[in-house]
């Protein structure tokens, strides 16, 4: 456990916290620690506090319905709830919808960092003492920062070159850059991680993983982008968000903490797995199929689209002790099961803002 690290009394404010990393790292904190939360979200299409209800009562949760691109209410949140730590999660992050329509991915990545920033940098310049001195910054961003690897042997480390590909990923690249600039500038003490594919319980369903598993016990087409070649280190949302609370209490200021599962698997494999998981649990197929596999079909693929993402977690491992537990058959078999047993949840988004149709293709 973490919870010595910092005193039970301390309060993080976590941005996007509606989200499916965000809601992971709530549920997370108020079930293992005695943290006070603060959870600021927009509430767009994929921020659900369905995901959150386990923990909304809870004496230690609160919840602000804020745009982080709204500096006034910023600065009352800053001020009223005094934050020891924010975790900076909220943005835009489905690289197809960065494709049909990437201004909103500019105004709350990049335009949404800034305000974020100047409202903590402001926040944090006014502390005094211990409160001063122990206040951190973190940034949470993505591995797809890095772009597309050459070799089959390469890794993405802390210090690799940046080369984004996609709308989303410049994005998330430009406010990686602005909050190492506020800590140049400012000396504001901020963490940056760069995480690679998350998977797990509640996420929005318009991503490879939940689309295939809502898909397949539909009977619907699984499409595969290409060749379904591209490679992915895939790492489970729990092992992450441990992660995420481990370098906001652990790491070094103004360094970068690569978070990775060790899990390399290509989408296509990524696939086949689930169906071989469902044919198990549910092998009542619809359509007569004598397997999941059957519903495999390969789609154009997708402008830009990476090969292979790989990342070198020795950093977070060894300076920080943290080390993922599920690899990707554990976490894949959890995952399933989860869908498999919550239904409702992903009936309730698809009734409200996505119908499993497939983005990223209005050039």
């Amino acid at each position: 456990m973490v919870v010595n690290v910092m005193k039970k009394n301390k309060t993080i404010l976590i941005t996007g916290g509606a989200g499916f990393i965000g809601s992971e790292l709530i549920r997370y904190l108020i079930e293992n620690t005695k943290y006070k939360v603060v959870n600021i979200d927009k509430l767009t299409y994929s921020g659900n506090l369905e995901s959150l209800i386990s923990i909304e009562i809870n004496s230690n949760y609160i919840f602000e319905q804020i745009d982080i691109c709204d500096e006034n209410e910023l600065k009352r949140v800053f001020a009223e709830h005094k934050p020891d730590i924010v975790m900076h999660l909220a943005a835009e992050s489905h690289v197809d919808r960065s494709i049909d329509g990437p201004k909103d991915f500019i105004q709350t990545n990049i335009v949404g960092t800034f305000v974020l920033l100047e409202q903590a940098k402001n926040y944090w310049q006014m502390l005094q003492g211990a409160k001063k001195e122990d206040f951190r910054f973190l940034h949470v961003s993505t591995d797809e920062v890095y772009g597309d690897l050459n070799g089959k042997e390469d890794f993405f480390l802390e210090d690799t070159a940046y080369d984004p590909s996609s709308p989303y990923s410049a994005s998330k690249a430009s406010s990686d850059h602005l909050v190492r600039a506020w800590y140049r500038t400012y000396q504001l003490p901020v963490l940056i991680t760069n995480c690679s594919n998350n998977y797990g319980p509640y996420q929005f369903p318009e991503k490879l993983i939940p689309h295939v598993i809502l898909n397949a016990i539909e009977g619907k087409d699984l499409p595969i982008y290409g060749d379904g070649k591209q490679v992915r280190d895939w790492l489970y949302v729990n092992d992450h968000v441990r992660a995420l609370l481990t370098v906001a209490l652990k790491g070094k200021v103004g360094e970068t903490y690569n978070i990775g599962g060790n899990n390399e698997v290509q989408n296509i494999q990524v696939v086949e797995k689930i169906c071989d998981i469902l044919d198990i649990l549910i092998p009542e197929r619809l359509n007569g199929l004598d397997s999941y596999r059957e519903l495999i079909t390969f789609v154009q693929d997708r402008p830009g689209h990476d090969v292979r993402y790989a990342i070198d977690n020795t950093k977070i491992r060894t300076n920080l002790g943290w080390t993922p537990k599920e690899n990707f058959e554990s976490g894949m078999q959890k995952t399933v099961e989860w869908y498999l047993g919550n239904f409702s949840w992903s009936e309730n988004i698809q009734n409200r803002s996505y119908k499993l149709e497939r983005l990223g293709v209005k050039l």
